[in-house]
């Protein structure tokens, strides 16, 4: 893929720069020298000048001070380079969030606002979302989305190496981000354990997408690799908790002076093997070391891509620890109910319940016989009942007895398989997001499938507005029939699925409200869903309703359906 250079990704480095000089010829009097040293003095007072008139129109920054009425600066984080960044509170909205902020007339002050809006233009979730960025009394502010409750990936590591699942899935995450920003041709060049952090659902979020690489005037001519290397960084950081590099950085040790860049199974014992040759495929793209066995990853396409050809690498299983048999018992169980009582530390025996006393007395004899009468009697008459039955049933089975018309007619429909005229999606607040493949879902071959787009952050289709409503396929079965049950191969499972059906005059449906009747109750199914409904339900339209998507191991939620059978008549 072509690399293309927007305002949002190469930025010049202003800071500490040379100045432009011109030119001159060899023969330079010392007239034309002074005039040159005197215009030079002239510059750099009138550069004084605006400076001091900059510092005066630009308003003493402090916690407590509002922006745009709405934004109230909580705590500055960071002060670096004529910017500073804030925590600060959204009073329009009450929530928190993060402000950067640098004079209008700062040399960065344009391509910070360009590199806020073109990233606010992705709305990716798997990126920290920018809110706003504002151009007001002499000030550029961008603001963007706080995470309080996400970690950042630098405290993560100060606690250990990660486990080969959650390094899995954090170079599947970040890559597969990355690789959708440079779509859109978004870089982030400044990737690095304390730009991306991770929620408590397990989610990874990267923050700062070219917004930091402007505030800073760091470009690149090659920004996907730059990116690339980064990722592989991190996962090299993640399986060692070591920086692949010589220097300590981002509170991780660095590789000992000399060695170079070496394997992560060769820095710590224990290393997954595939994911250490995947970080050295990222920072090592001349193929001068492991890397060299598989063709190098230079973007973080390549990457995700290597990343989902790799062999599934599942989480560690729960361990159960049995409580120790000196753990304390409480009250409650102390006594008979959690052991045999004590007395003075040895067991006391209990005392032996006596047998129930026997009948011998006079009224006892006589209350056995009546019993022992009342059992002979209703023996005997059980048995004059049934010989009774059984001589009747003989005398009529000599007779010839045709079948009742009524007989036939009790006979209920029969139930198979009904034809199906048309799939289409159901996408009602959003277009198509496989447009063409729902029939697939029906052609009769569990081979091919319809299937949802990938969704990030939540299961209920990325909790979008324009997918609140779900998706799935609407089967037309050409006129109205007895629909009584369903058999549904599912592309994937765990999906939470429902089978809706379109009243009996329905003449199309395409919308939520034009299913009304339930057939099939919502609930998460396996790889089948194989119902029937409680009572046939007369419809022409059918809609196989999925309203959450099972995670898959790169982190993403998808669904889809392979084959669809209605049952009928």
């Amino acid at each position: 893929m072509a690399e293309r250079s927007t305002a949002a990704v190469d930025v010049a480095d202003t800071s500490g720069g040379k100045p432009l000089t011109a030119k001159a010829g060899k023969a330079t009097t010392d007239g034309a020298q002074a005039a040159i040293k005197t215009g030079t003095q002239k510059d750099t007072a009138r550069a004084e000048t605006q400076e001091a008139a900059r510092d005066a129109r630009t308003p003493e920054l402090h916690s407590g001070h509002k922006l745009a009425k709405r934004y109230r600066l909580e705590e500055c984080v960071t002060r670096l380079e004529g910017f500073s960044s804030w925590r600060a509170v959204d009073e329009k909205l009450r929530r928190a969030v993060g402000v950067h902020l640098l004079p209008a007339d700062h040399p960065r002050a344009r391509p910070v606002l360009a590199a806020a809006r073109s990233a606010a233009l992705l709305g990716d979730p798997r990126f920290v979302q920018v809110l706003d960025a504002v151009e007001e009394n002499d000030l550029v502010y961008v603001v963007h989305e706080w995470l309080p409750d996400a970690t950042e990936l630098s405290s993560v590591l100060a606690s250990g190496p990660m486990e080969p699942h959650d390094a899995y899935q954090l170079v599947s995450q970040v890559s597969q981000a990355m690789a959708a920003a440079h779509r859109e041709g978004l870089a982030h060049l400044r990737l690095h354990p304390g730009s991306v952090l991770r929620t408590e659902s397990g989610q990874y979020r990267i923050r700062g997408l070219a917004v930091m690489a402007a505030l800073r005037g760091i470009s690149s001519d090659r920004p996907q690799r730059t990116d690339t290397e980064a990722i592989g960084a991190l996962l090299y950081a993640a399986l060692t908790q070591r920086w692949p590099y010589e220097n300590n950085a981002y509170g991780l040790p660095g590789l000992p002076k000399g060695t170079g860049l070496i394997a992560p199974d060769q820095v710590r014992a224990g290393v997954h093997r595939g994911l250490s040759e995947l970080a050295m495929r990222a920072l090592v793209n001349d193929g001068a070391t492991a890397s060299r066995q598989e063709k190098p990853c230079a973007t973080p396409e390549e990457l995700a891509k290597a990343v989902a050809a790799m062999p599934r690498i599942r989480p560690p299983e729960t361990s159960f620890t049995a409580p120790s048999s000196g753990y304390p018992r409480t009250t409650y169980q102390q006594g008979t109910y959690g052991g045999p009582p004590t007395r003075a530390g040895r067991p006391v025996q209990p005392a032996p319940v006596p047998p129930p006393p026997p009948l011998q007395s006079r009224t006892g004899r006589a209350l056995k016989w009546c019993v022992s009468a009342l059992l002979i009697a209703a023996l005997g008459l059980g048995s004059w009942q049934l010989a009774d039955t059984l001589l009747k049933e003989g005398d009529s089975s000599g007779g010839n007895h045709a079948p009742s018309d009524d007989s036939e007619s009790d006979k209920k429909p029969e139930i198979k398989k009904l034809a199906i005229e048309k799939a289409t999606e159901f996408s009602p607040l959003d277009g198509p997001m496989a447009e063409g493949k729902a029939q697939l879902a029906v052609d009769g071959d569990l081979n091919t499938a319809w299937f949802t787009k990938a969704f990030y952050g939540h299961s209920n289709f990325g909790n979008l507005d324009n997918r609140r409503q779900g998706s799935g396929i609407i089967v037309d079965l050409g006129s109205v029939k007895n629909v009584s049950g369903v058999d549904v191969n599912m592309y994937r499972s765990g999906q939470t699925v429902e089978v809706l059906g379109a009243g009996p005059s329905a003449s199309a449906a395409s919308q939520l409200n034009d299913f009304q009747t339930n057939i099939i109750k919502r609930d998460q199914v396996g790889d089948e869903l194989k119902a029937n409904a409680d009572k046939p339900v007369k419809t022409r339209y059918v809609l196989i309703h999925i309203t959450d998507l099972p995670q898959e191991p790169s982190g993403s939620y998808r669904g889809g359906i392979s084959e669809i059978k209605i049952l009928g008549s």
